[in-house]
């Protein structure tokens, strides 16, 4: 006996009966809990999925580290180290064939020194008095500073670096002025003995260069300033005493950045920890300031010599009477303290990181 079941034909016209749906409890919440509910939501944060770790991506990585992660003190500006100092040796060369060799660069030179005569009273005195002492104080201040530096901050490398290359500088001079030749006969009457490059110059200035290799960035801008000023002044005062021509001077100060410069970029090579900085102005001793005074002082230089170079008169005839000498003076102005804006701008940029506001590779800065 078998039972199946009658299904009854759907017909579309039979009204449908909707069924009501059990209610819902709905439960009041507090204010005080309202209010933790939304702090909560409000405080999280869905974070982007990230994509998987693959064999390729991590490759990519390896091959495109961080900018800062691979930057080093001194290795992006090697190329410019290396033309810097070939700049010093060819304006070297260029000084002496010009101011030596030739009659216009003899007259010049010589003219200067023999108008310094007008200036040998009161300031040729105090010249005399700083000259005297100019290769004791030399030698006080720059041991003190390296032997200060060297203990404190334990800089050994770095100032049998800076040490070697002020005696080098010194020895260097007083080779060339025994193996150039005396100064040939162009029609002028001057000595025939060779003294370029200037010796208290070159000592003056590469006791102010080694300070300034040793110090912290920070300070280099301040003892820049300091250390070209002791420079020029030296400088200036062997042209006043008539000991030296301008020549003498500008070539002392290209031997000495001749074997400063590499010397420098050797320190920054092997003192990357303390060889960094922030940039300007973060510290009073890197103040723009210190780099302003010296292009000021320039500037006035180069118009004190452009006037007097203007106040002489056709044939040579001069208005004045220290129209060479005030020249010659403001040559060695503009040579020194052009050195030193270009010194304090090569190793700040050799110093300074890529981008220093970002912090996720932390800067270390000395004292």
């Amino acid at each position: 006996m078998t039972f199946r079941q009658e299904r009854t034909p759907w017909d579309p016209s039979a009204p449908v009966y909707e069924t009501e749906a059990p209610k819902t409890q709905v439960r009041e919440i507090p204010v005080q809990e309202t209010q933790v509910v939304e702090t909560q939501a409000e405080e999280t944060q869905v974070l982007p999925a990230s994509a998987p770790e693959t064999p390729e991506r991590s490759a990519r990585d390896l091959a495109t580290p961080d900018p800062q992660a691979r930057w080093s003190p001194g290795k992006a500006t090697a190329a410019l180290f290396v033309l810097a100092t070939v700049a010093c040796v060819a304006a070297l060369a260029v000084t002496y064939v010009f101011f030596v060799r030739t009659t216009t660069g003899q007259f010049i030179d010589e003219s200067a020194l023999v108008e310094a005569v007008e200036l040998s009273g009161t300031a040729g005195k105090a010249a005399t008095k700083l000259l005297d002492w100019l290769p004791a104080l030399s030698v006080v201040i720059a041991s003190v500073v390296v032997v200060f530096v060297t203990i404190l901050r334990r800089r050994w490398s770095a100032a049998v670096i800076a040490i070697a290359a002020c005696v080098g500088a010194n020895l260097a001079t007083q080779i060339l002025k025994d193996w150039l030749p005396v100064r040939p006969y162009r029609g002028v009457e001057t000595l025939e003995l060779n003294s370029l490059p200037s010796g208290h110059t070159t000592m003056a200035a590469s006791a102010a260069a080694a300070v300034f290799l040793m110090v912290s960035p920070r300070w280099r801008p301040l003892a820049g300033y300091l250390g070209g000023s002791f420079a020029v002044a030296t400088g200036v005062s062997t042209l006043i005493n008539q000991w030296h021509r301008p020549a003498d001077v500008i070539a002392a100060f290209l031997v000495v950045g001749a074997f400063m410069i590499p010397a420098g970029w050797l320190i920054i090579r092997r003192g990357p920890g303390w060889n960094v900085w922030n940039g300007y102005n973060e510290h009073w001793a890197s103040a723009r300031v210190w780099v302003a005074l010296p292009v000021l002082t320039g500037l006035a230089a180069a118009g004190v010599a452009a006037v007097a170079l203007l106040s002489i008169g056709p044939g040579g005839q001069e208005v004045s009477t220290t129209s060479y000498f005030w020249a010659g003076t403001s040559l060695i102005v503009i040579a020194g303290y052009l050195a030193t804006v270009a010194g304090v701008w090569l190793f700040g940029l050799a110093a300074r990181q890529p981008d220093p506001r970002r912090r996720d590779r932390p800067l270390h800065q000395e004292r």
